[in-house]
C-alpha cells in the first residue's frame, strides 16, 4: 500500500506542515479510506479571547460543537492531547480496506465520512490526510454522479444539524427518510436561522425528509438556494421586521412549532431565535433553540437552549441517529436526488500543502460556499 502524508500542526498556533504519517490499520467497525477530497470548516477566523473563554467553558457542560473544536485547536491547542497533530472532519474518497463487523461498504466503495478525531483525539481519524480511518457508521457511499468536491462538504454539516434535530434532548424530530417522510412530521415547522451556510443547508433538507417545514433566515442573495432545498420560506434576516415576518412564515407553513436550529449561534442570533419562538403561535411551540456554539446562559421568554456536538449522534441513544442519517438516508438521498450537496464546493488548490490556504481562505469568510481541497493524492 501507498505511503501516508498528513498535514500536520507541530505546535499550538503553528502553520501546516506536510510530512509522512503511519498507514492506518482500520479497527472492528471502521474502514480505511484513501482520502481525495476534504472541507475545511468555518469556525477558525471568528475566534476570540471572549469565545475562547465561552469555548472552555463549553466543553466542560459538554456543549461545543465539533466545528467549533476544529478551529480551537490550531489557534489554541484546546482539545490536543499530544503533538504533532492533524486536523480535519470531513473526507471523500475510496474505501480500500474494511474492518471486521462492517457490513455497509466495500473496497472500492466511493465514500463520504464524518472524521471523529476531535471525539477520539486519535490521528488516525483526522480526515487531512491521505490515508483516513472512519467510523463505518459515520460513512456513506456515494453515487458515481456526485464528485468527492461536492461530497465533502455534507458529513460534518449533516452530523452537526442531525445531532441538534434528532437527539432526544434537542428537536427530538422525526427521523429522515430518502423517499417518503415520516407522518409524525406533517404540521410540524421548525425555524432554521443561517440557511445558506453549511449547517444550515443541511438543516433544511434533514427537516424535508423528516416532513417538517423549515422556515429560514438568510440574505436575499441566497433565497433561491434555501428555497432550492425545500425551505417552506425565506427571511431577510437584516429586515427590520425579520422577526415579525418569520413569525408570519412560520404561523402559515405548519400547525405546530417544534423549536429553532441557530446555524450561526451569535449571542444576538441566539436570542432572535429565542424571540421568534416565544411570539409563534403565541408561545404555545417547543421553546427551545438548539445551537452551534455554546449558547447565553439565560434566554428571555422562558425559551431553553442548548448546544450541540456532532459526535453525540454516534455516542448518545445507541447510535440511533448516525445509523439513521448515515447507513439508511444518505446513500438512497443522494442517489435519487432529494439530498443536495450544498453550500456548492470552493476549491482553493489541490493537495494538503493547501490545507493552511483553506483555513485562511476561512479566516477571511465566505458567503454560501464550503471550502474544499481537492486530488488529496497529489
Amino acid at each position: 500500500m501507498a505511503q501516508n502524508r498528513a498535514a500536520w500542526i507541530q505546535t499550538a498556533g503553528a502553520q501546516i506542515e506536510v510530512a509522512e504519517a503511519p498507514v492506518w490499520t482500520p479497527d472492528r467497525g471502521e474502514v480505511l479510506v484513501k482520502v481525495h477530497s476534504v472541507s475545511v470548516q468555518p469556525v477558525d477566523w471568528k475566534a476570540s479571547a471572549r469565545r475562547k473563554r465561552r469555548f472552555v467553558a463549553s466543553l466542560q457542560r459538554g456543549s461545543a460543537t465539533d466545528s467549533h473544536r476544529t478551529v480551537q485547536i490550531q489557534d489554541y491547542g484546546v482539545f490536543v492531547k499530544s503533538y504533532p497533530f492533524v486536523l480535519g472532519s470531513d473526507v471523500a474518497g475510496e474505501v480500500v480496506e474494511v474492518g471486521d463487523g462492517v457490513a455497509n461498504l466495500r473496497k472500492g466503495d466511493r465514500v463520504l465520512g464524518f472524521s471523529k478525531s476531535l471525539g477520539t483525539g486519535n490521528v488516525k481519524h483526522s480526515a487531512f490526510q491521505k490515508l483516513s480511518v472512519l467510523d463505518a457508521l459515520l460513512t456513506s457511499p456515494i453515487p458515481d454522479s456526485v464528485s468527492f468536491d461536492e461530497a465533502t462538504v455534507l458529513p460534518l454539516a449533516l452530523s452537526t444539524a442531525a445531532a441538534g434535530l434528532y437527539q432526544s434532548n434537542h428537536l427530538d424530530l422525526p427521523l429522515p427518510s430518502a423517499d417518503s417522510p415520516s407522518s409524525a412530521g406533517k404540521g410540524k415547522v421548525i425555524l432554521v436561522y443561517g440557511g445558506s451556510s453549511s449547517v444550515g443547508s443541511a438543516a433544511i433538507q434533514l427537516a424535508a425528509a423528516s416532513g417538517v417545514a423549515a422556515v429560514t433566515t438568510c440574505s436575499p442573495a441566497n433565497f433561491d438556494l434555501v428555497k432550492s432545498l425545500g425551505a417552506a420560506a425565506a427571511i431577510d434576516y437584516k429586515s427590520d421586521s425579520a422577526v415579525e415576518d418569520a413569525v408570519k412564515a412560520i404561523e402559515s407553513a405548519g400547525s405546530e412549532f417544534a423549536g429553532a436550529y441557530d446555524a450561526i449561534s451569535e449571542k444576538s442570533t441566539v436570542e432572535r431565535c429565542a424571540e421568534i419562538a416565544s411570539k409563534a403561535f403565541g408561545g404555545q411551540g417547543k421553546l427551545y433553540v438548539a445551537t452551534t456554539l455554546p449558547p447565553p446562559e439565560k434566554l428571555e421568554g422562558g425559551v431553553k437552549a442548548g448546544g450541540v456536538f456532532a459526535i453525540d449522534i454516534l455516542s448518545k441513544d445507541d447510535a440511533r441517529v448516525a445509523k439513521s442519517v448515515y447507513l439508511d438516508f444518505v446513500p438512497r438521498a443522494l442517489a435519487n436526488g432529494s439530498l443536495k450537496a450544498k453550500p456548492d464546493p470552493l476549491v482553493v488548490g489541490k493537495g494538503l500543502g493547501k490545507v493552511q490556504e483553506g483555513l485562511n481562505v476561512q479566516k477571511k469568510g465566505v458567503s454560501a460556499k464550503k471550502v474544499v481541497i481537492s486530488d488529496i493524492q497529489s
